[in-house]
């Protein structure tokens, strides 16, 4: 999280450092526009870190565990998939949710199938934006297309961090 947290920062200061030597006024309205962005998504933040908090409290370790942890086998990551395709929101939601999941115990296969699924299926998206915009005809042709790929990503995830592990 450090290290993230400060090759972000010393990409910023390069950008801003680029953007203040071509133009003082783009250094301020890159300023401007990501105050903004952080003003219109730090509620969302707030309730999303507190929402991941109380999880953390209330789901019970070993009925996650036995659901959706490491040796789940296919029954978690059916239960991942699905649980991503009808899990609404943005990253900002989703991550910490997955971040408490993991540290109750939940398997690193099933949480990447619920990622994928999230990615790959989102109902509420096929629902609200693909089908009205593209058509059924084809929002069904590609959700037929995408069903498997959440569960073997989540076995194929699964089976590289246990072989990671191992080093």
């Amino acid at each position: 999280m450090k290290g993230t947290f400060v090759f972000i920062l010393f990409l910023c200061l390069i950008v801003s450092f680029i953007a203040f030597r071509k133009d003082p006024q783009l250094a301020h309205d890159g300023l401007v526009q990501g105050l903004g962005m952080l003003w219109k998504l730090l509620p969302i933040l707030v309730v999303a870190f507190i929402l991941a908090g109380m999880m953390e409290q209330i789901l019970p370790r070993d009925f996650l565990a036995r659901i959706l942890g490491r040796d789940s086998g296919l029954q978690g990551l059916l239960l991942g998939t699905l649980a991503g395709a009808v899990m609404p929101g943005g990253p900002f939601v989703l991550f910490p949710i997955m971040a408490v999941l993991l540290k109750a115990g939940a398997g690193v296969g099933p949480l990447v199938a619920f990622l994928s699924s999230w990615a790959l299926l989102g109902f509420h998206r096929l629902l609200i934006f693909e089908a009205p915009i593209m058509g059924w005809k084809f929002a069904l042709c590609r959700m037929a297309a995408s069903l498997i790929f959440p569960v073997l990503i989540g076995y194929f995830a699964e089976q590289t961090w246990r072989l990671y592990t191992r080093l």
